[in-house]
């Protein structure tokens, strides 16, 4: 486990927001075929702003730690800002991750990218 780093291994082992939004503005979720990895992201949205973020994962550390990640550094943030989240500043922000990892990364953005569609995909109904 020596190539994770520090964040990695304390978001592994303590996830933050882990759950589901029953009443959820947005649902998005994503899978990865190749490694089995699947990550749904719930999020409340009040203003323009990320009011509250939940996620469920199934996959290993680095995907766990992804999706916690992901949703600290959305909350309170604008839909624009949200969209604009990449997969490296979410490895960055995780203090990297080895390159075989990387794809999990891309997951936890993607994920969160679908949840606004859909909620900006309800709002035009």
């Amino acid at each position: 486990m020596a190539f994770y780093s520090e964040k990695v291994m304390n978001h592994f082992a303590n996830p933050r927001n882990v759950g589901e939004i029953r009443d959820a503005d947005g649902v998005g979720e994503v899978g990865n075929p190749v490694c089995g990895d699947m990550m749904t992201f719930y999020i409340k949205v009040k203003d323009n702003k990320i009011e509250d973020v939940k996620f469920k994962t199934f996959g290993c550390g680095a995907a766990i730690a992804v999706s916690s990640m992901v949703s600290e550094m959305v909350m309170g943030k604008t839909l624009e800002e949200v969209m604009d989240l990449t997969n490296a500043d979410v490895a960055k922000a995780l203090g990297g991750l080895p390159s075989n990892k990387m794809h999990c990364s891309n997951l936890g953005a993607d994920a969160l990218h679908k949840a606004v569609e859909n909620y900006n995909a309800k709002r035009k109904k």
